[in-house]
């Protein structure tokens, strides 16, 4: 074919490859003077392979996503049908297995970018893998064949028992032959990721079908197995792209692209070590061209609860939220440090009673080894003695789990913009101080001190933190200690008190007060 030229306008001018269904040349567009693909339908297919070629191939075409090969034409001259694709001068995803985290994330995010735009428009790939998808010399991706996946004899696998996708990258319902959606595109993602991760496949096997069985049974190995320096965060988005259960997956590809900007952020501005040749240079001098980059970044959450279902509960109500992701999980809490401290997320849920360390137990070591987490305290204990403790070990929020939905984002919402947050049933026993007074009668400090007198001027707790240029909790932590003190049931009868006291004076009150 080299030197041909079809319908007078392409002109054949290299071989690229072979499939079992067509041969790929780079050609020569005369008439738009530029380089295509032709895709060029071998003569043994069947008639509904050819059918189902273009029927997908029309599909596909809708598509305008600078990550996705374009698809330009659908022709034929004679008997040879073939298609007309956009040209892509680049490298296979395979030459970058194995990666540094960095390149992993930055690739990663823009292939589930790419997938994003597909499922929203109803394609699903379903044979992603890293000799489908290119990197230009720019860095850039390009998905290939989105939406041309083929049966090719002894690879692939249909309901119908015929085979579609590349053994090593199937989902489960692919190996199973089961209806598929966009996310078996998820779980084949997350091989191809695991793979740059850690120069591995996670399943492997001679026998196709062992392979299968691993790929619906087995769960795979961490990847920190083979390479220990992995990011934990890194690692808990790739397990989960490859959960068994498609329910059990991040649920769209915006979600995991947002997972992994969270696992590693600002990988944009961060060198990277393992670069391929042809754009090392272009690496070093800037951030790849990323046009589908968030301005704004997701917020990381890590749950801690020993109640299963209530927590994948709340990861599957954070995820469906703009802008949240769950980096990791735990269900007691020496797993939860271990999580904070490695992966140092944005947001830690905390429940206070789970089996071993507690939440009150980890609570000090969070705030001392990672002070720039935040702590919303979320339990179902409403006791006096746990609020105190949890406020003193310095959470920045304590609600219930009977909260409303809406009390709880609230709740992280406050949180992160640095506020002290008491949900309902919590702030009331605060505000109105009826927490459980003891008998204590020591003098009161300076601090306990100034805070009456700002109670004794009608001032509420938060006025009093700013005033005093002190955070909430160490505000309230005061003002409990004060009616401990003085054995008062709440705020103003502790005021009165230190007035009864002359621990304040009404001249100082009434200086307050002008």
């Amino acid at each position: 074919m080299i030197g041909r030229k079809l319908n007078n306008r392409y002109e054949i001018r290299e071989h690229l490859g072979d499939g079992s269904t067509a041969t790929v040349y780079k050609a020569f567009d005369e008439r738009l003077g530029r380089d295509v693909a032709i895709k060029l339908l071998l003569p043994h297919v069947r008639e509904t392979t050819r059918k189902r070629f273009f029927q997908e191939a029309t599909s596909a075409a809708q598509l305008n996503h600078p990550n996705i090969m374009a698809i330009f034409d659908i022709d034929q001259e004679g008997e040879r049908h073939f298609l007309v694709v956009e040209y892509v001068d680049g490298a296979s995803l395979a030459d970058y297995v194995p990666s540094a985290p960095e390149l992993v994330v930055r690739l990663g995010r823009q292939i589930a970018l790419a997938l994003q735009y597909a499922h929203e428009r109803h394609i699903i790939h379903r044979d992603i893998k890293p000799a489908n998808i290119k990197v230009t010399p720019e860095g850039q991706i390009k998905i290939m064949d989105l939406g041309l996946a083929l049966p090719r004899e002894a690879k692939r696998v249909t309901a119908s028992g015929m085979v579609i996708g590349t053994p090593a990258y199937l989902s489960p319902e692919q190996a199973q032959g089961l209806k598929l959606d966009h996310r078996t595109d998820i779980y084949s993602l997350g091989i191809v990721l695991y793979e740059m991760a850690t120069g591995q496949l996670p399943f492997n096997a001679d026998d196709i079908g062992a392979l299968l069985l691993q790929q619906v049974k087995q769960p795979p190995p961490p990847p920190r197995l083979m390479v220990a320096d992995l990011p934990v965060a890194l690692e808990s988005v790739i397990l989960k792209a490859l959960e068994k259960n498609p329910v059990r997956r991040f649920q769209t590809c915006n979600t995991l692209a947002e997972a992994l900007e969270a696992a590693i952020p600002n990988t944009d501005e961060t060198p990277t070590l393992s670069a391929r040749p042809n754009w090392t240079d272009t690496m070093q001098a800037g951030p790849i061209h990323d046009v589908t980059r968030r301005n704004k970044r997701a917020l990381r959450v890590i749950l801690a609860d020993d109640h299963t279902l209530l927590r994948k509960s709340l990861a599957g109500l954070l995820e469906q939220k703009e802008g949240f992701v769950v980096v990791a999980e735990a269900a007691d809490g020496e797993s939860a440090l271990q999580q904070t401290l490695a992966i140092l997320p944005d947001l830690l849920l905390l429940d206070l009673n789970m089996p071993g360390k507690g939440g009150l137990d980890i609570l000090p070591d969070v705030r001392a080894k990672a002070p720039q987490v935040k702590v919303l305290v979320l339990t179902g204990r409403d006791e006096d003695s746990y609020i105190v403790r949890a406020l003193r070990a310095g959470a920045h929020g304590y609600i219930l789990k009977s909260s409303e939905e809406n009390d709880l984002m609230d709740a992280i919402s406050r949180v992160m913009q640095g506020q002290l947050v008491l949900g309902r049933g919590v702030a009331e026993k605060i505000v109105t101080g009826v927490l459980a007074p003891t008998t204590g009668h020591d003098k009161l400090n300076d601090t306990e001190q100034q805070i009456l007198l700002y109670v004794a001027a009608g001032y509420e707790n938060d006025v009093i933190a700013k005033k005093m240029e002190k955070s909430m909790s160490e505000t309230i932590e005061a003002l409990a200690h004060a009616m401990d003190k003085l054995g008062a049931k709440d705020r103003h009868a502790a005021a009165l008190k230190a007035l009864r006291n002359g621990d304040i004076m009404l001249d100082d009150l009434h200086n307050l007060s002008q």
